[in-house]
Order: structure tokens, then C-alpha cells, then sequence
């Protein structure tokens, strides 16, 4: 299975796992022009999460939260300004986090780690 069909299972899997802890998803791969994009944008308690998904089958590269480099944060941030912006929820309290998919090379989920406030 190629990487990009892996990292569309795992948002599957992000959305799922969001959706049971009462949050409601706005927004899935929201894009900013040629800026970037936000995996998800998501609500809960009057506050909005932006939630960057990293999907991976094994650790040989690292945990999935750490190709969340701070070049990928400021991106996450330009485009959660312009999101912000174009639907005038400027004085919205924000929260940007990462959400790690572990599964086998087929598909089938291992674990998730959501973590808050990431950066």
C-alpha cells in the first residue's frame, strides 16, 4: 500500500477517534492556497483544534510526531491564520495537535496517540 492511500486510512482513523471524544470536524484537509494545508480542523468547548495527522507503520524513521518539524508548524500556523481569517473567528480560542496512527502495512490500526497542545 502506498503512503498516501496509508495516510488517508489514518485520518480515517484521526476522525473516528476525534468524533468519539465529542469533537466535531469541520473541516478535513483544508488548504490555504499554494501555502499548506491542515489535516484537520475540528471543535470542542467553544475552541477551535487544528490537528496535524502523521501516519506510520513502523519507527524505523522516528515517531510520527517528530516529522512534525518546526518549518511544518509555522505552515500548520500561516494556514490556521488564513482559515481563521476567512471565516472570521479571529478572537477563537486555538489549539494546535498532533495525532500519531501506528498500523501494519495493511491498514489494520496498532495505536493512537493524540497530543494536546503539540506547539
Amino acid at each position: 500500500m502506498n503512503t498516501r492511500k496509508l495516510g488517508a486510512i489514518g485520518e480515517a482513523y484521526a476522525v473516528e477517534y476525534l468524533a468519539e471524544r465529542g469533537y466535531r470536524i469541520l473541516r478535513r484537509n483544508y488548504r490555504a492556497g499554494r501555502l499548506g494545508e491542515i489535516d484537520l480542523i475540528a471543535s470542542k468547548n467553544k475552541r477551535l483544534y487544528f490537528i496535524e495527522v502523521k501516519s506510520r507503520t513502523g519507527d524505523s524513521y522516528g515517531t510520527p510526531a517528530e516529522a512534525v518539524s518546526y518549518r511544518k508548524q509555522r505552515t500548520i500556523a500561516k494556514v490556521a491564520s488564513c482559515f481563521l481569517n476567512e471565516y472570521g473567528a479571529g478572537d477563537t480560542e486555538v489549539q494546535f495537535d498532533v495525532i500519531e496512527i501506528i498500523m501494519t502495512r495493511d491498514g489494520k490500526l496498532i495505536d493512537i496517540n493524540h497530543i494536546e497542545e503539540a506547539f
